[in-house]
């Protein structure tokens, strides 16, 4: 029971705060919103009798705004076709940044009622790859790479999406200078390559510093999902880089065991385990749903950006058939995946 209550708390709070992103922000410049329905296929619960029907649908897997003028073309005024760029453009930017708000105010709470993960070493391993190096406990790590650093676990994702064989280029700051060097990771007699160094895990020291890592969080989601997409490119396509609302609720199954067991073994409140991990999994989620849907693909939020930066440029309103056309393309596509990984997730579950 805990676990299905979890499971659509999380579908059910990230696909609410998405599309009332596009809602509040259509409302606010007075674009006509027919329908806000959150759930897929038919309806359980219906109220409101003015302009706008508000729905509550079987299956938690989605949800839409429905908006005047949208998918036809509207004569009213304040129909979504016959708004200005910059107000489409509000209301779909809106669904994807509330997602990452989202994922940054519950960043935020999981960094005040537990720790951060700053790039500082607390200590490194005699003999390592580190401290062949010269890198020293008390060092922060600035760059992998070039690539900015700011918390321990983006050192561990560099590390884990990353040819280990290759020569990393550190940045690390001590006594406030910097530094450049240069390390070639070791493998231990299991054959694990092991940059030897132990991450600062620790209380935040105030409010701001509280808000400071919460907003880490959401930018380590997002350069997961980066580094995801780099490894799909370079390695090749597989459906095990995705997962559809069964993996997704497995997952959630998973943490919730595995908080529950972490718990257990350490004798600490076995429900503040449980919720704290399962906020942490929404934070990824919901940081991962607003990037996904700026991608531009059509259907999604961005392939629909993507249509209105066109029309701005080219001063010229791309018809609704052709609109159609390409949205019915990309949910095409879209559905056929979400089909494929449906059955490689089920798949996954049997084995």
């Amino acid at each position: 029971m805990l676990k299905l209550i979890s499971i659509i708390l999380v579908f059910g709070v990230i696909v609410f705060i998405h599309e009332f992103g596009h809602f509040i922000v259509a409302k606010l410049n007075h674009v006509k919103v027919l329908e806000f329905s959150i759930g897929m296929g038919p309806a359980i619960a219906k109220f409101g009798k003015k302009e706008t029907k508000y729905c509550l649908r079987l299956l938690p897997i989605g949800g839409y705004v429905m908006m005047d003028g949208q998918y036809e073309d509207s004569d009213d005024e304040n129909a979504f076709n016959n708004k200005p760029a910059f107000v489409k453009l509000m209301v779909l930017l809106a669904g994807p940044f509330f997602n990452f708000i989202l994922a940054f105010i519950l960043g935020t709470i999981i960094c005040h009622v537990s720790y951060i993960d700053p790039a500082q070493i607390k200590s490194v391993e005699p003999n390592s790859a580190a401290a062949e190096a010269g890198i020293e406990a008390g060092d922060t790590i600035i760059s992998l790479n070039g690539d900015r650093v700011y918390n321990f676990r983006e050192i561990q994702l560099f590390r884990m999406t990353n040819d280990p064989t290759e020569p990393i280029e550190v940045c690390y700051e001590r006594d406030g200078k910097r530094y450049d060097t240069t390390v070639r990771l070791k493998q231990d007699k299991d054959g694990n390559y092991l940059f030897g160094i132990v991450g600062d895990y620790r209380a935040a020291k105030d409010f701001r510093e509280e808000m400071k890592f919460g907003l880490c969080e959401v930018r380590l989601q997002m350069v997961s999902v980066i580094q995801t997409f780099r490894m799909m490119f370079n390695k090749g396509f597989s459906l095990d880089y995705f997962a559809g609302p069964v993996g997704i609720a497995d997952a959630v199954g998973n943490v919730i065991d595995s908080a529950t067991e972490a718990a257990e073994e350490t004798n600490s409140n076995v429900f503040l385990m449980v919720l704290l991990n399962v906020v942490n999994f929404t934070v990824l989620l919901s940081a991962n749903l607003g990037f996904m849907n700026l991608l531009p693909i059509p259907a999604l939020d961005g392939g629909k950006i993507l249509v209105v930066i066109i029309e701005a440029v080219m001063r010229k309103k791309m018809s609704q058939k052709a609109q159609m056309v390409i949205n019915g393309i990309g949910v095409a596509i879209i559905l056929l995946l979400m089909v494929a990984v449906l059955f490689n997730d089920i798949g996954k579950l049997f084995k």
